[in-house]
């Protein structure tokens, strides 16, 4: 018999190896360099979110921004022409956002009935140009109406909008004859995040004891404010599911306004839940929120508190099977009878509570 060799497989030489790592060098390099690269990008981003409220707050504010600017567009086909509007009025020294504008009915000879309004965002977004064109409607039902302008979170945290606040009310009635300010009959109105200051400026107001524990001389005194517009607001900080649909974006806003991730256990935090510190001398109050808000638990436990204290207070809810849906911020949609209603009702209201 003849043996036979067996063939046995070539190995690919160390030199063909080489040579194609030779050819391809710079792609190869080019390509692990960008791997790398995005992969601490990657981590480097993850990282931010977790150690800063800054990038969240960020991408909510985008957001909101856009929703506002189309509430306030829509509302323009409302907005009457009879209107006086005097802008950016600097409220106090060297504090860029600290800035009012101020509408008043044309042709006014005497001081009016004033309504300040603070703008909603959930204290990172917004700015007092978003509601203006509702300022301008209320001011044609007979009152100098005041949109304020403060610093959002991160920026600047809790309580700074309250401080700002508290410091227009002071500009307010210092310059009272020149802006055709009454005052002596001052309402306070606001919306979400808005309301929610409003509310605690008012019980810093009516209440000695929680001025002093938030540290805030209050510059209108208790018999000038006559009342409250509350609409959609949140005022138990304790209240909200911060494991369900809304909890990261909760999360993040009082991480960004308070300035401590941990916003629930921080001490300081607690005062802006001011349910907690209501007292019989608190305002009287309007309070609304649509059927399907996230924040109506919030108004309904406001107005049962108030009510069990004895406070004048003037609700407009609506049956959970009401349609259409209403959601957070529903007063501004003029354009739905609801929204016209809540209109109505907060002009009869301030009209009442100022005579």
């Amino acid at each position: 018999m003849t043996s036979q060799k067996i063939k046995q497989p070539q190995k690919r030489s160390s030199k063909k190896q080489s040579g194609f790592w030779n050819r391809h060098r710079r792609l190869c390099k080019w390509l692990l360099g960008i791997f790398g690269t995005t992969l601490l990008l990657i981590l480097a981003v993850y990282i931010a979110f977790q150690i800063s409220p800054w990038p969240n707050a960020l991408l909510i504010r985008q957001g909101f921004d856009k929703g506002s600017l189309k509430t306030s567009q829509a509302l323009e086909k409302y907005t009457p022409n009879t209107v006086t509007q005097i802008e950016n009025q600097q409220y106090r020294a060297n504090d860029k956002d600290a800035r009012i504008d101020v509408f008043y009915p044309d042709k006014t000879t005497v001081p009016l009935p004033t309504i300040v309004w603070v703008h909603g965002g959930a204290w990172v977004s917004g700015d007092k140009d978003d509601v203006d064109n509702y300022m301008k409607i209320l001011a044609s039902h007979g009152f100098t109406t005041v949109s304020v302008n403060y610093t959002i979170a991160p920026e600047k945290q809790y309580p700074t909008p309250i401080t700002q606040l508290n410091d227009a009310l002071g500009y307010l009635q210092r310059n009272a004859k020149r802006l055709n300010v009454d005052d002596s009959r001052f309402m306070l109105g606001g919306d979400s995040a808005g309301s929610q200051i409003v509310a605690q400026m008012a019980n810093i107001i009516t209440s000695q004891a929680y001025a002093k524990e938030i540290d805030i001389h209050p510059q209108l005194t208790a018999d000038k404010l006559k009342g409250l517009l509350l609409n959609c607001g949140a005022y138990d900080l304790a209240l909200p599911d911060y494991n369900g649909e809304f909890g990261k974006l909760l999360h993040t806003v009082l991480w960004a306004y308070s300035g401590d991730k941990d916003f629930l256990n921080d001490p300081k935090l607690k005062t802006a839940s001011v349910v907690n510190y209501l007292t019989p001398a608190f305002p009287p109050s309007f309070i609304t929120a649509g059927n399907v808000d996230p924040l109506l638990a919030q108004s309904t436990e406001l107005a049962q508190k108030l009510e069990a204290l004895r406070v004048p207070t003037s609700t407009l809810f609506y049956p959970a099977n009401h349609r259409p849906e209403l959601n957070h911020e529903y007063q501004f949609n003029l354009d739905t009878s609801d929204g016209q209603q809540a209109l109505k009702q907060m002009v009869d209201f301030a009209k009442q509570h100022t005579q």
